[in-house]
């Protein structure tokens, strides 16, 4: 595995790749040694929102698991697919067919379609005690679930409920890095609307149209995204403050975590949710371009969450960046405006 470890400071340390955190070493560390981690993540989503993940207690055969079904479903003809596919127009579970998104769009720049299909669901099951009127449903419709492989459910359902305690520990840590207490987003996130997403870019002999990119360049709408990126195949960049792009290191036994767009209107834009891209690789020449494969958890707060300035990230005398909004309100927006 690759990428830089959390002895480095400043921001200069992550000007040529982004930087790795001992996930472990926070949790079971004493407090001298969690300061330090924490105080290193600020800095690091401070300046670029992208860190590497090791040590996160996730069990291998769980990835491994969701990884092979995930690959044996896009495996499937066309039809077969098509069958896990919503009938509900604008509904963010189930499959998506190729060139069906431009996730460029959501930052308001015409181009094509990206190149890639897809496989989503939403929280696992929906929380109780709360009303079924207007979005509800969007947020936590049931999921459609492929017939095939016969594994698929279990074990989508095993990784969804790895990254949600993946995720819990995570917000600890972020939580920490901004000197709150360890459990201050817990109250935000006790009936999440958590997505998990495969996505599968096929191999092709085509040259990409001008402009496209295998997914365009975007930000992450919720609070976090933990993702299992291919371990063999690059093509994930990050553009830096600079506006210079940086690819990902290629990880095995590791995630990769950048804040979003509501974790940085948490923090009044002290961190920053950062663009980021997958490139289409230059095939000019006729070679192939290569499969590739990825799975997103995108960690989003409650759907009633109100998401306003953290108080201690307001400068002295200041006012917030941006007015308070719902979190269900903004996640819906941003999601339509990329379909």
């Amino acid at each position: 595995m690759s990428g830089q470890d959390e002895s480095k400071t400043g921001r200069d340390a992550v000007e040529s790749e982004i930087p790795t955190i001992d996930l472990a070493a926070f949790l079971t560390g004493t407090e001298g040694e969690r300061r330090r981690i924490a105080d290193r993540v600020d800095q690091i989503c401070r300046a670029i929102g992208f860190l590497i993940i090791k040590h996160h207690g996730i069990s291998q055969e769980i990835s491994d698991t969701a990884w092979s079904a995930a690959r044996a479903f896009f495996d499937l003809p066309l039809g077969a697919k098509l069958e896990a596919r919503s009938e509900k127009p604008g509904c963010p579970r189930g499959y998506f067919p190729l060139n069906e998104e431009s996730l460029a769009r959501t930052r308001g720049i015409a181009a094509p379609p990206d190149p890639k299909e897809s496989y989503s669901s939403g929280p696992l099951s929906a929380p109780a005690g709360h009303g079924t009127s207007g979005d509800f449903d969007f947020f936590y419709g049931p999921n459609i679930w492929p017939v095939e492989p016969g594994n698929f459910r279990e074990a989508w359902m095993d990784y969804y409920r790895a990254m949600q305690y993946l995720g819990s520990q995570v917000m600890r840590l972020l939580a920490s890095a901004l000197r709150l207490t360890d459990d201050y987003f817990v109250k935000f996130h006790t009936h999440e609307l958590s997505a998990l997403r495969a996505l599968n870019y096929p191999s092709t002999n085509d040259t990409s149209p001008p402009g496209q990119q295998r997914a365009g360049a975007h930000s992450d709408y919720g609070s976090v995204t933990i993702l299992k990126p291919d371990p063999s195949v690059p093509g994930l960049e990050i553009r830096l403050p600079s506006g210079k792009w940086i690819a990902a290191p290629l990880v095995s036994d590791a995630f990769i975590v950048n804040v979003g767009d509501l974790m940085a209107r948490w923090t009044n834009d002290r961190w920053v949710s950062t663009l980021h891209r997958v490139a289409h690789p230059d095939n000019s020449a006729g070679n192939p371009t290569p499969r590739r494969q990825s799975i997103a958890y995108f960690m989003n707060p409650n759907y009633d969450a109100e998401i306003r300035a953290i108080p201690t990230c307001l400068p002295a005398g200041g006012t917030a960046t941006y007015a308070p909004v719902l979190a269900g309100e903004y996640l819906i927006t941003q999601f339509r405006s990329a379909n």
